[in-house]
């Protein structure tokens, strides 16, 4: 352990899609920091825009109260990404320097950053830059690189698997076919958990082609095995030879086309990503907010908090930076998953 330095002045901030459990790594960050360090609180509002245009607010104790089982961010979020066509004109100044010089201006000893790969990507170049950075990996697509888990996504993978359970009785009643489209654009870590968490007897994500022929094929056999009726769980960064249509629709009139089987859909949609955090994100995000204080208080920048086995651990931006975590086909869920007879429709 290094040297510990108290009474530091850090920002925060959310960036990104907004996803259960924001808050409470605000909460984690911003009680070790007051409690523990003695430090102040900056909150930026709505991401890296808040220090594009200098907008933000000192947080107290009290402001951090009744914030652990809340939804969304009290700071507010944007996609704002200051490296990204910065289009700057004659007399202007760039955004990565705008946010330099107001982080100098605010005072600030750290930025604390709370995002998904692209809000860590900037929080890195931010690094570069000469900024003192620490990174929190939250987003419900499970995709940060160098983290075994981020918050959002037990969150997102119970609403998930609570909609699919709830499929199963009318699928049942009517001897259909339903199509449930999920979240994850690159990844498919939420239609892979509770795909399995719930029963889905087709799997399809973005990193395994899929054929429709073999799910076709795949679903016939099951009702000539008078199986009334199929759970069929997609990603929404699967194929989709349509522009006008979500993939589920696609799939959906595809599947009664080739199988003659009545088939019907559900885009679960925003619904994944609102909503109180399920207690074990509430852990995870309070453990990452109070581990990034230690780091801060330790002056140990440029790193975003890890899981490695249970651990919290820390990994140098540089190494997460331009990296997605994707499900491998060989990974351990997909082989149990489709050792149970489980189609990912290849």
């Amino acid at each position: 352990m290094g040297k510990i330095i108290k009474g530091q002045r850090i920002g925060i901030l959310t960036a990104g899609g907004d996803c259960p459990g924001i808050n409470a790594a605000i909460r984690g960050v911003g009680k070790t920091a007051i409690i523990k360090y003695g430090m102040k609180l900056v909150g930026i509002s709505d991401g890296f825009s808040g220090m594009i245009n200098k907008e933000y607010r000192e947080l107290t104790e009290k402001d951090l109260s009744g914030i652990l089982t809340l939804g969304g961010t009290i700071l507010g979020t944007s996609r704002e990404k200051p490296f990204k066509g910065s289009g700057k004109g004659k007399n202007e100044i760039s955004k990565p320097k705008l946010i330099r010089e107001h982080y100098e201006q605010m005072g600030l000893d750290c930025l604390v950053c709370i995002g998904g790969n692209g809000t860590l990507k900037t929080a890195y170049l931010l690094a570069q830059e000469g900024l003192n950075v620490v990174g929190i990996p939250k987003t419900i697509d499970n995709d940060v690189w160098g983290t075994d888990l981020t918050f959002g996504f037990s969150s997102a993978v119970n609403i998930a698997t609570e909609a699919i359970d709830r499929l199963h009785s009318t699928a049942n009643s009517h001897k259909r076919i339903m199509i449930i489209e999920l979240m994850g654009h690159n990844a498919g870590w939420i239609a892979l958990h509770s795909g399995i968490a719930g029963g889905g007897d087709v799997i399809l994500i973005p990193e395994i082609q899929y054929d429709e022929d073999k799910i076709a094929e795949y679903l016939l056999h099951r009702a000539n095995e008078n199986k009334p009726y199929s759970i069929v769980v997609v990603a929404e960064g699967i194929k989709n030879p349509t522009k006008d249509r979500s993939v589920a629709q696609y799939l959906s009139k595809r599947i009664s086309e080739m199988t003659g089987l009545e088939s019907r859909e559900t885009v679960l949609g925003y619904i994944q990503r609102g909503g109180s955090p399920s207690p074990s994100d509430r852990v995870l995000a309070t453990r990452y907010g109070t581990t990034a204080t230690d780091m801060i208080a330790e002056r140990d920048f440029g790193k975003m908090v890890a899981l490695k086995n249970n651990e919290i651990i820390s990994v140098p931006l540089s190494e997460v930076a331009g990296k997605t975590k994707l499900v491998e086909p060989d990974n351990t869920l997909v082989i149990q998953a489709k050792n149970m007879g489980t189609s990912f429709g290849e």
